[in-house]
């Protein structure tokens, strides 16, 4: 079921919330964009992501809202630039990430799940969650070895 969830940081300093689907596969809502992307929660083992333990959802920009903080974030881009990795500057945490590709609709949003706030540790467990092989740049195949992620 597609809810409104609140997350931050660490420190407090930057604060979001989004619509967000986090149930178990078969108790899902209708995606609010078509893709396998938007369908589950993401671990993917790329080069950030496997540095940062990035554990991420995506959801349509218009779905997301940065409540405070933006003046609190630091930027980070690498490779070709087009992904807006996003950190606190005061507690260093990875809460999201900003893009837009047209194949996936156009703007969105990767929330870090890690980084919601009103998620229960049972609601966490139940997340559906889809591997990507990125450090092959296969992200429609999961990994042979997905224990680490």
């Amino acid at each position: 079921m597609i809810r409104t969830r609140r997350g931050s940081c660490h420190c407090g300093a930057v604060k979001f919330e989004c619509e967000i689907d986090l149930a178990p596969e078969g108790q899902r809502s209708p995606q609010l964009r078509p893709g396998p992307w938007y369908a589950t929660t993401l671990r993917c083992n790329c080069s950030i992501c496997r540095k940062t333990r990035m554990w991420k959802n995506h959801v349509p920009s218009e779905a997301f809202r940065l409540l405070q903080g933006a003046d609190n974030l630091t930027h980070y881009r690498f490779g070709e630039g087009g992904i807006d990795h996003t950190f606190c500057k005061t507690c260093g945490i990875y809460a999201f990430v900003l893009a837009s590709e047209p194949v996936m609709g156009g703007d969105f949003v990767c929330v870090n799940v890690a980084a919601l706030d009103d998620v229960s540790p049972e609601g966490l467990a139940e997340a559906p969650i889809r591997y990507e092989d990125g450090a092959a740049d296969e992200w429609g195949r999961a990994p042979a070895i997905t224990g680490y992620m």
